[in-house]
């Protein structure tokens, strides 16, 4: 055998310790996993569930970083421009991922190119509820009463580009209701508001509701999801109220930024798996309705490549805007 072939021979098996120590030396310190929105919110409840399992699992702490405001924009930005070594973390959601995109274009990054998925987290229902003081006893009710006060209620969201605030939009387009959307800096923010009666309505995920709705703060009046929750099975879907078709949730995942190694990837995507299945997270999970991830980065890069096209459709036909 020749020189030159052993040489190429050997070098994957040089490759191979190298990348072993790669990942045996991560995580080397603290990784801050940023969330881009107040805290409170359904966001948070996924990302701190998580993070604890994570943490417990890596042998270093996973603190989550609220970093509210501006339509999750500085929050990616602020990731896009850290270091690529696994330490620093996004939580990604369908507001920053499939949205932002076609309602801010001169974001300073791309979020295509600029981050790597990691993996797919969770799919959280959305839910819709109206302050007690609304006079609509149920979904029909309401958007009667919104329809004979075009303009004269309004409905808050975590955001511009949020989940709930896309939900609404997705619903006043199927519906033809105009209520005038109230972005905040986080679900618990405009829930503070909402409560308080100074907004008639809103879509969240049910982690920041339920306990709202049992305590008979707030009435819910349909969820997002092809089929009724266990959680509330008195409630139905909107396509059941001759919406045929309509669906909407939320959902979460991880991402890093790009030029992270893919073997950290890879042993990020591997750990958050097994956070996944740990009893605590499907405990909590079960009792919200959501559904775990936890697929490889392939994955979770083309569930995102398929609400993009999914979501481009929406804010076009909706006119959906930054307020």
């Amino acid at each position: 055998m020749t020189t030159t072939r052993r040489t190429a021979l050997a070098a994957p098996l040089i490759l191979l310790p190298a990348l072993a120590r790669a990942q045996a030396g991560w995580p080397r310190q603290s990784i801050r996993f940023v969330v881009p929105f107040a805290p409170g919110g359904t966001s948070e409840i996924v990302a701190r569930t998580v993070a604890n399992e994570l943490t417990k699992q890596l042998g270093q702490t996973v603190f989550v970083d609220n970093k509210g405001g501006g339509a999750g924009i500085p929050a990616m930005q602020d990731v896009a421009k850290s270091a690529p070594d696994g330490h620093t973390i996004i939580l990604g959601h369908v507001g920053s991922l499939a949205v932002n995109p076609y309602i801010f274009p001169n974001q300073p990054f791309d979020v295509n190119k600029d981050f790597l998925p990691v993996t797919l987290l969770a799919k959280v229902p959305n839910l819709f509820v109206i302050h007690p003081d609304v006079p609509a006893a149920n979904f029909k009710e309401f958007v009667a009463h919104v329809k004979k006060n075009p303009g004269k209620l309004n409905y808050g969201s975590a955001g511009n580009a949020s989940a709930g605030h896309l939900a609404m939009e997705y619903l006043k387009l199927v519906t033809g209701m105009f209520i005038t959307h109230i972005p905040y800096r986080g679900t618990g923010p405009q829930l503070t508001d909402l409560l308080a009666g100074r907004t008639q309505a809103s879509s969240a995920g049910l982690p920041a509701l339920l306990p709202h709705i049992k305590s008979g703060k707030l009435r819910a009046i349909a969820v997002g999801t092809p089929q009724r929750l266990p959680a509330l099975p008195d409630v139905p879907t909107v396509a059941e109220m001759g919406y045929k078709d309509f669906e909407t949730s939320q959902w979460y995942g991880i991402l890093a930024p790009a030029g992270t190694p893919r073997d950290v990837v890879k042993r990020l995507q591997e750990e958050s798996l097994k956070a996944l299945k740990s009893h605590s997270v499907t405990e909590r999970f079960a009792s919200d309705s959501a559904v775990g991830g936890g697929g490889p980065p392939e994955e979770f890069g083309a569930f995102i490549a398929q609400q993009q096209k999914i979501w481009k459709e929406i804010v076009t036909r909706a006119g959906v805007k930054a307020d």
